[in-house]
Formats: C-alpha cells, structure tokens, sequence
C-alpha cells in the first residue's frame, strides 16, 4: 500500500497505460459551469455509462433503539431549535467532531489513514472505498480517545463510499445529515479529519463551487466520477471520509480527493453531497451492496463539446427511449453536458428508476429533440461508472488516486 512514485505508470485499466505524474494527490477536474469548461490536463473520454451515484435527499439517520438503521428526512435547522452559538465554526466544529472517528487500515508492515463519519449509535460508519477497501485490521479511535476493531459492511467503488461496523459499540454520537440539494456558493463549511495523522483536526472554508464533473483514478484502475462539492477548507492527506458540515454543525458532503501539488493542499477539495452519501451508505447498512442507475450507452468526447454516443447497449434505457449510436447528448434537464465525463457524473446523481429528460442532437449539435429517460439499475460491485470502449485515449491524461487517506509504513 506504499505510496505510487511521482512518475510511476497506473496499471493499465480501462483507460489504458498512463504516461506522466500520477501520484496520489492529482484527480482531473471537467466543470460545467460558465468560463470554466477547461480540464485540468485534458483528455478524450470514452465510456459505457453504467451506472453512477443515486440522490435520495438530505437525512438524519436514525437509530431505533434496537440498533437498526434507517433514513429519516431532515429539514434544515430553524432558529428556535439551535443554541445561541450556532452558525459559527466553532459549534460546527464541536457538534460535528463528536461523530467523526479515525480509521486506520493495517495490512502487514503498511497501512491507510483515514477518517469517518458515525452514522448510529451501534457502530456504522461511512468513510470513503479507497480507505478501507484494499482490506486489512481496521482500527477505529473514537472522538473520546475509545478504540474499536471493525469490519466492512459493504462498499460503493463507483462513488468511493464503504460502511463499516465498530464491534461491541454502543451509546455512540450519530452526526446529523443536511442537505447538498439546498447548498449555495460562497457558504461557510468546515473539514474534520485526521489529516496526516493529526485527529480531530479542524479546518474552514467556503463552498467554492457545486456540481464539479470530479475524476479521479480507483484503486483497481477504474474511473471514479462523482458530480462533487468543491471546497477551499484545507483537505489533506488522512482527511478521506470525513465530514464536511455547514455551520449547524450538519453533515453536507464526505470528503474525498483534492487537486494538488507536491507540496499539498492547494484549496481545491472536493467532497461527495451527503444526499448521494446517504443514500448509498443505507443500501449498504441494509443490503451490504449498493445500487447504481444505468443508462446505457457508450461513447466519448464530441467534437461539438458535449457527449458523443458511439454505442447503445441492447434493452437498456438509453434503447427503450430511442437514443441511437452518432447523436450526441447535450443537456440533462435543464444542465448543459460539456463531456462525457460529465454526463456521467449528471446521470449518476440519480437514484435508479429515476424519470429524467435527455436533450440529443445530431453529431454536430443539430436537430435537437428531448427525450425521456427512465434509468435501470445494477449493483455497484466494481466502478464501472465508465467502462471505457477502444475509442477513447487516456495517454496523456495524469489520472491521480482518491486523495485523502494517509498511507504509512515502515
């Protein structure tokens, strides 16, 4: 689990071989937002949308007395149900901070760092894939200085999420769940985590941007893409898995990878919207595996800007509404598709079965028509969120791993 070297090649994946610095702290950033459609270290996509992030709201979960997990919606805090110091770093911090534990991954003579946030009272935690995935002895120290062994309850590889479960835990702290779906720009937020080995370290910012096209390189070779919470609060090394708040001290995003140089953090972190995070850590509370939507197509970067189809699956969404391999797909709802990396991040920020409307155009944006979209759904057993065909090339593109969790060894 050492730490990749600054020039070393990823394996060979779905993207093929990759040529340049790929160490841990770069991801590539695809935005959709106006004056801003540049990528860091550009690239030609080409994938099969296979499934992607589903939204299920913002919520509080509840631990019913007998150790069950549910979901229950949570409305954002009124003014007669906080206390007088709300809305300030401070109580954000102090509230928050006693629901987020350190991990630690120990596999032989290495291991991971990382953080996570505590979901009920019995012991289930979510943190990010990429910090427990690769297996090992999980330790986990609780905001009271506690330890805990714990097992992975299940894990989410298409969206970096994983739960697991504390043994003999009881009496613990659930953090409070917001909403990513009422967030603004230019809102306060705060970072706890255990950056480079520093627990329960305490960091602010603002909400630098929303709906961020985030791609980062998985473990097994795989794209990541979530469509992500862009913040300037530090994120750094051992960060992965921790909660970013809003001054309610109120969960609204999982922080999972930031853009960096060699000297770390540069303000460019990116955290996962809990609405996605929760729905998913219920799946795999209940189910241990988690649900992905399917549309059904592969494709790649147009020459118009937007996402080229090159191939519809047999039976899929994308077939049962007509989509045909040439077009191009150019909005999702009212939001402009810039890439194909994009489109799977907006697709992804649904739920399965979700109903959404697809604007297609003809191979050089022409002829636009909308049409309506119910998505499949499969389970998310590897990220395959974009399983990229021949048609794509990734040979220049410095794909990076999810950032966040500190790796050490001796």
């Amino acid at each position: 689990m050492d730490e990749p070297s600054a020039h070393q090649q990823v394996p060979p994946g779905a993207f093929g071989p990759v040529s340049g610095p790929v160490g841990p702290e770069l991801v590539e950033l695809r935005t959709r937002r106006r004056g801003l459609r540049g990528v860091i270290a550009a690239a030609a996509i080409a994938g099969v949308i296979g499934g992607g992030i589903g939204v299920a709201g913002g919520y509080l979960l509840a631990d019913g007395g007998n150790g069950s997990a549910a979901l229950t919606q949570h409305d954002p805090v009124t003014g007669t149900q906080i206390k007088s110091q709300t809305g300030t770093v401070q109580y954000a911090a102090t509230k928050a901070s006693a629901s987020t534990v350190d991990i630690r991954v120990r596999s032989g003579r290495s291991g991971t760092e990382g953080t996570g946030v505590v979901l009920t009272s019995d012991g289930y935690v979510l943190t990010n894939n990429h910090v427990v995935g690769n297996g090992g002895a999980i330790n986990v120290t609780l905001a009271d200085g506690t330890t805990k062994n714990a097992k992975v309850i299940g894990t989410s590889p298409s969206y970096d999420l994983a739960v697991i479960k504390l043994d003999g835990a009881s009496g613990l702290t659930p953090a409070e769940l917001g909403k990513s779906s009422s967030l603004t720009v230019g809102q306060q937020v705060v970072a706890i985590g255990s950056p480079l080995g520093l627990e329960g370290t305490v960091t602010s910012g603002i909400i630098s941007a929303l709906n961020r096209t985030v791609e980062v390189q998985g473990d097994n070779g795989q794209a990541v893409i979530y469509n992500g919470i862009q913040t300037d609060a530090s994120i750094n090394s051992g960060n992965s898995g921790g909660p970013l708040v809003n001054l309610d001290g109120q969960v609204i995003g999982i922080n999972s990878s930031i853009v960096s140089n060699s000297q770390g953090n540069i303000g460019l972190g990116f955290s996962i919207p809990i609405d996605t995070a929760s729905r998913v850590a219920n799946e795999l509370i209940k189910n241990g595996v988690a649900t992905k939507p399917q549309l059904g197509v592969t494709g790649t970067d147009s020459q118009t800007g937007t996402a080229a189809v090159t191939s519809v699956v047999p039976g899929s969404a994308a077939d049962r509404a007509g989509i045909k391999a040439g077009e191009t797909i150019t909005k999702v709802g009212d939001r402009t598709v810039s890439s194909f990396a994009d489109l799977v991040a907006q697709i992804s920020s649904n739920a399965p079965g979700a109903k959404i409307t697809l604007t297609v155009a003809d191979a050089q944006g022409a002829n636009r028509h909308q049409v309506e979209v119910t998505l499949g759904s499969e389970q998310d057993e590897a990220a395959e969120t974009a399983d990229y065909d021949n048609s794509g090339s990734r040979s220049q593109a410095p794909y990076g791993w999810p950032y966040g969790s500190e790796r050490y060894g001796r």
